[in-house]
């Protein structure tokens, strides 16, 4: 499954250096399949769960693959973009071809590096591109809505449902508010909301790039970002990309000393892979047996069938139960066959919700 996040900001905030740290680090995992370079601006780097590695054990599995999520470093932008200013045009495609939208912002002062507009603030940097993708948004639906309300006057239901969500996304928009406030009032309006592709609907992750010193506990800068994250509900992290840029040239050995001596438990990388994760709304599944244990992502809310497609479309066609252990009965009871009898093992039908954490093994016919 392409679960994508496209990372942007303007030029000399450390977002290519925070792209190309997430590429060595994918390139220099310890892992059962190639780092994979799509395009020269797109990578896919492994989820990092602790969680799997406890399964491989106990399975006794000879390899672990863990899921993954793909990044994409996006072109920079300038003010105009909306109406193609630089590379504008290029920018506002890139973004409608991403799932969720990783913001990297300039939270350090001084240094070599000069801000592109001669100073130094998160705030106004993150209102810049936004503006941009909610003038692009502003244009489209003010071209659209009539229309649509039109339609909908005429008895058209589909046209209904999207004057109503969309309109209140134009309203917004006309407030300078993002989109991804707009609040639909059932599935219908939820799932028209998703085909309008619009830029600002998409969920933002901000990364604060702060200096070595903030890298633990970030600085005053970063929690302007954090308000402005949780005043619009979105998400923050705070990131030294220099630091991330140094560890990924360590070996692994020395990584946990250095990251420990600078006060950290993980790198700003595995949380911004993290974050991510949890912006686009994905848990993880797992399977294990003797030759591997594997983890898998599916959406919040999914099915079992739906689970079982994501590891072959077969499996979904031919879905009859899902026997399912939660991760912590999976540990406790020493496995599947310690799971089952101590009746921690379930046998689970098509209706099933899946739960984070979760080990499966799915029972077909085709």
């Amino acid at each position: 499954m392409g679960f994508r996040c496209g990372i942007v900001g303007l030029p000399n905030v450390g977002k290519s250096t925070l792209f190309n740290a997430l590429t060595e680090t994918a390139a220099a995992q310890a892992a059962n399949y190639p780092f994979c370079t799509i395009e020269p601006n797109v990578g896919r780097v492994a989820v990092p769960d602790e969680r799997l590695d406890r399964i491989a054990e106990i399975a006794k599995s000879a390899q672990e693959i863990e899921t993954q999520i793909e990044f994409v470093d996006i072109a920079g932008l300038v003010r105009g973009a909306s109406q193609g200013e630089g590379l504008g045009n290029q920018f506002l495609a890139n973004i409608r071809e991403v799932d969720a939208i990783v913001h990297v912002l300039r939270c350090f002062e001084g240094g070599d590096v000069t801000h592109v507009e001669g100073r130094v603030d998160p705030i106004a940097d993150a209102e810049t591109v936004e503006t941009e993708l909610m003038l692009a948004d502003l244009d489209s639906l003010e071209r659209r809505v009539p229309n649509l309300v039109k339609k909908a006057q005429q008895g058209d239901k589909e046209a209904r449902v999207e004057a109503s969500v969309l309109g209140q996304a134009l309203e917004l928009l006309r407030g300078s508010k993002p989109a991804r406030l707009t609040q639909p009032k059932d599935a219908e309006e939820h799932k028209a909301l998703q085909r309008a592709q619009l830029l600002t609907a998409k969920p933002v992750l901000y990364v604060c790039n702060v200096d070595e010193n903030d890298a633990a506990n970030g600085n005053e800068l970063s929690a302007r970002v954090f308000e402005k994250a949780a005043a619009e509900g979105a998400k923050a992290v705070v990131v030294s990309a220099a630091i991330e840029a140094e560890i990924v040239t360590l070996p692994p050995e020395e990584r946990e000393a250095f990251l420990s001596d600078l006060g950290l438990e993980e790198t700003g990388l595995s949380r911004v892979i993290r974050a991510g994760y949890e912006l686009l709304g994905l848990l993880t599944f797992f399977t294990a047996g003797p030759k591997e244990a594997r983890a898998w992502t599916v959406r919040r809310g999914a099915k079992a069938p739906e689970a079982a497609g994501a590891i072959h479309t077969d499996f979904e066609r031919g879905f009859i139960r899902a026997e399912t252990i939660a991760f912590d009965d999976y540990v406790a009871c020493g496995g599947e066959a310690g799971a089952r009898d101590a009746g921690k093992l379930r046998s689970e039908g098509k209706d099933y919700v899946v739960k984070d954490g979760d080990v499966l093994l799915f029972r077909f016919n085709v």
